[in-house]
């Protein structure tokens, strides 16, 4: 999976550019990857504020889009056990733990 989807992020930052949505979608896919497939916590992290950030730029941070993938970012930092950077999250999307109150329990 992981090379297909570098094979296609290539070709959409060729052709869409490293910011539109779509690119950005597979950023995520790459990172969910890293994260659940080869348990690359960091790579994971880098990749998925990647999205983030792109997102941000172009959707704001209000957008549906740009909060899941604040929200993905909450959960691979639960899953890796990084408290601090869970928390940092929380702060800058308060929906997650509306959203998700079981992230409480990783905080």
């Amino acid at each position: 999976a992981l090379e297909y989807y570098e094979r296609d992020l290539k070709g959409l930052e060729k052709t869409l550019g490293k910011t539109h949505p779509d690119t950005l979608m597979t950023v995520m896919n790459i990172a969910t990857v890293y994260k659940d497939g080869l348990k690359d916590y960091g790579k994971a992290e880098e990749l998925y504020r990647r999205a983030l950030e792109g997102k941000v730029a172009q959707l704001g941070t209000g957008h549906e889009n740009t909060k899941i993938s604040a929200t993905n970012l909450a959960i691979l930092f639960a899953k890796s056990g990084e408290k601090l950077k869970l928390r940092k999250i929380i702060d800058e999307y308060p929906h997650i733990l509306i959203e998700y109150p079981a992230f409480k329990r990783h905080l």
